[in-house]
């Protein structure tokens, strides 16, 4: 099974939060920030009710009540990540986005970033979502590019680094489930000053962690694109 559903490689990734913190921190200063696009869009729908599934260590649900004034439920399959989100004041719950615990039609707003991809089910699990949203309702999702960074993966041997759920299928997936699917693209570049910065940034991946040795010493400094997008789901 791919590393990406392998529900026992995701668990122990996100038992704590120091792999995720460290693949984020490549992303600043480094072009637009995909979080204040995602905010944004989520903001426009003017929820009422709002599901976050996968929530992390719950810091765009902070976001969106600090300086949106939009409360959020949040759930996460990792007991880490929703004690974080706790700590912020969120109201977070261990739970699973393909068996949620919510009557049908119960938010206006399901938001998905950058998770869809662990599901080993990912149709039942949109079914879910769709469920839970109410008539006119939207699921904002976000995922990467199948050349997520392309340059990088280069080094190891890999062509891009495709996702169960990218950019590049997202709308067929999505289009499954929900009538109307829109895709916004953002792009920007990080730049990794030496061959050791690859190697931290590789090393924190879950598919990538393997790989490290095989990145040669003369690899940086070195230029890649990020590539992500978000979905407007009705």
């Amino acid at each position: 099974m791919d590393l990406y559903r392998d529900q026992e490689a995701v668990r122990r990734e996100y038992a704590n939060e120091e792999r995720l913190l460290a693949r984020a921190s490549i992303y600043a200063g480094s072009g637009p920030d995909a979080n204040d696009v995602l905010l944004e869009a989520i903001a426009e729908q003017s929820p009422g009710d709002v599901l976050e599934v996968g929530c992390g260590p719950g810091r765009l649900a902070e976001r969106l009540r600090d300086e949106r004034g939009i409360g959020v439920v949040a759930i996460d399959s990792s007991e880490r990540m929703v004690a974080l989100a706790r700590a912020r004041g969120i109201d977070a719950r261990l739970g699973d986005v393909q068996a949620l615990a919510f009557a049908d039609q119960s938010f206006d707003v399901v938001i998905a970033a950058w998770m869809l991809y662990h599901l080993t089910d990912l149709d039942h699990g949109l079914r879910e979502i769709a469920r839970v949203l109410r008539p006119g309702g939207s699921l904002i999702a976000t995922t990467n590019s199948e050349r997520h960074l392309a340059e990088m993966w280069t080094l190891v041997g890999l062509d891009g680094y495709p996702l169960p759920f990218n950019a590049e299928n997202g709308v067929a997936i999505l289009g499954r489930h929900f009538a109307h699917v829109e895709q916004q693209d953002i792009s920007g570049t990080v730049n990794f000053p030496d061959s050791d910065a690859i190697r931290r940034y590789i090393a924190s991946s879950i598919k990538g962690s393997h790989l490290v040795d095989q990145i040669p010493e003369s690899a940086g400094p070195l230029s890649a694109s990020w590539r992500c997008c978000i979905f407007r789901a009705r």
